[in-house]
């Protein structure tokens, strides 16, 4: 999987950052996106890949994205819609703007990414989704986190079919919980994250999953090996519930 050209969403941390370095130190061209200028010149200048603002939750920034990229004769190979996040809180106590923020960068997102994207993707391509093991496994407070990757993954399964012809192939990957920003993005005191970490010894990994762990799933994905797979979901959980 050599000299692909491949952007990733939400690249300017977490899965997205590790993702973004490991592909160019493999000698691909990274494009990666992010909500804040400042922090995307930073990780773009130390990683050695380009950057641009595309906040997942602005159809119009997406839109420009697109029409930057295409102006720039930019092709891409390879599509990682990482971008997302969690907002914990459950059914009973979660606000409107909580669960319309969530639906807006988790599933709003990816669908107007892909279909801003899809006229520079070539043929073939590989779109991956980065899901969660929530959406075959139920989490406290985490509803509508749950209900915004699932969405996305429906969405997906039509896709494959709507975007055969142009070999396009959209997959998947779940991660189980990994040590990421989003934990005290999400108010996790350090706390609270110690204590959830810890409770993942129990797994048969036997301890919390990180950004690198889930590199291996995606970059397959990416490369002409999963040439043949369409709609596949790879879960990366360490053995989560088994």
């Amino acid at each position: 999987m050599n000299g692909k050209t491949i952007l990733v969403t939400g690249g300017t941390s977490g899965i997205g950052k590790a993702l973004a370095e490991h592909l160019v130190n493999t000698g691909h061209r990274v494009i990666i996106t992010g909500r804040n200028q400042d922090r995307i010149n930073q990780v773009a200048q130390t990683l050695g890949c380009t950057g641009y603002v595309a906040d997942s939750a602005n159809p119009a920034q997406l839109k420009q994205l697109a029409a930057t990229l295409q102006s720039d004769n930019i092709r891409l190979d390879g599509l990682v819609l990482n971008a997302g996040v969690f907002y914990p809180g459950s059914i009973l106590t979660t606000t409107e703007e909580a669960f319309d923020l969530t639906m807006n960068i988790n599933t709003k997102g990816p669908w107007f990414t892909l279909q801003q994207l899809h006229p520079i993707l070539n043929n073939p391509s590989s779109v991956v989704f980065v899901s969660s093991i929530a959406v075959t496994n139920a989490f406290a407070s985490a509803a509508i986190y749950s209900a915004s990757k699932a969405a996305f993954e429906a969405i997906a399964r039509v896709a494959n079919l709507e975007f055969a012809a142009d070999g396009i192939r959209i997959n998947a990957v779940r991660p189980g919980v990994t040590a990421t920003e989003i934990q005290s993005k999400a108010g996790m005191t350090t706390e609270q994250q110690k204590a959830l970490f810890a409770s993942l010894d129990q797994t048969a990994l036997g301890r919390v999953l990180s950004p690198d762990d889930q590199i291996g799933a995606i970059a397959f994905l990416l490369s002409d090996q999963s040439i043949a797979m369409r709609n596949a979901v790879l879960e990366v959980s360490g053995g989560y519930g088994l």
